[in-house]
């Protein structure tokens, strides 16, 4: 049976090739844009699949309004795939409260807002599937990318929990964690105020950056419809091949840290009841 998709972000990059993959073989689509002009090919090739939505993910009450529509429009939804988001460029000291709120409302505001409208349609049919879009960058961080890091970090916990209170209802939670993909990152990108202290870090950054092998968005659109799919989806999935190799690092160091430290934090706990006769 065909599934009904609510996607957002699906003007371009990831979101795109997230609701072609899904239209291509005959789900249905509820397609969410900014601007809804970037989804008219969309409707052109694929008719009364795609059900075209305005819709900006800061906007809780449009939000609420869009899920409805879609859920009226289609009759059921299926996956809910939170993929709308940018990336806020600059060091921790650059960043305004602007910068960081703006970032906050769009990549953990906007996916909660999406969540709650969605949860009553989804129990009510006895089910469904949330999909975060999450990044690499949300189970590790890299200098410059602050801001980003904490709205992703934040969006992984929110979505553990998620996936534990929701889970009676029928309803799975997956945090999908791309890598670099060739989706017009610049167009996504906002950069913050830069301070000359940090401009040497820039150039290391854009060096690094520079070197990565980006994944098709097309490739990564597949591989969502086999998690949608999945009688037994993951909590947490990389997409892309650099997710693995950094995370395994990054674990090992930590643990590794944590062991070396293991008898201070048994100092820090101090004398339990138990243990002081009490």
């Amino acid at each position: 049976m065909s599934k009904v998709w609510f996607v957002t972000g699906s003007s371009r990059g990831l979101g795109r090739g997230f609701a072609e993959a899904a239209l291509s073989r005959g789900d249905k689509v509820a397609a969410t844009a900014r601007d809804t002009a970037s989804l008219d090919d969309l409707v052109a090739v694929h008719g009364d699949a795609v059900l075209a939505l305005e819709l900006d993910v800061t906007d809780k009450a449009a939000v609420f309004a869009g899920v409805r529509r879609a859920g009226e429009h289609f009759g059921r939804l299926d996956v809910i795939v939170n993929n709308a988001g940018y990336g806020l460029f600059g060091a921790v000291e650059e960043l305004t409260e602007r910068d960081l709120r703006d970032q906050l409302e769009t990549n953990l505001f906007g996916p909660l807002w999406v969540v709650q409208a969605a949860l009553p349609h989804l129990r009510e049919q006895g089910g469904g599937h949330i999909i975060q879009i999450s990044s690499v960058g949300g189970v590790t961080a890299m200098p410059l990318g602050g801001g980003y890091h904490a709205s992703k970090w934040a969006l992984e916990g929110l979505s553990e929990s998620l996936a534990q209170e929701v889970a009676g209802f029928g309803i799975r939670v997956t945090l999908v964690e791309p890598g670099s993909y060739a989706t017009g990152v610049n167009a996504a990108v906002v950069r913050a105020e830069p301070d000359p202290l940090y401009e040497g870090l820039r150039q290391n950054f854009a060096a690094f950056a520079g070197t990565l092998d980006a994944g098709d968005p097309a490739a990564a659109g597949r591989a969502l419809l086999e998690i949608a799919d999945s009688a037994d989806p993951p909590l947490r999935v990389f997409f892309g091949t650099q997710g693995h190799d950094i995370v395994e690092q990054v674990y090992a160091d930590r643990l590794r840290t944590w062991a070396e430290w293991r008898a201070l934090s048994v100092e820090a706990h101090g004398h339990s009841s138990a243990t002081s006769g009490a």
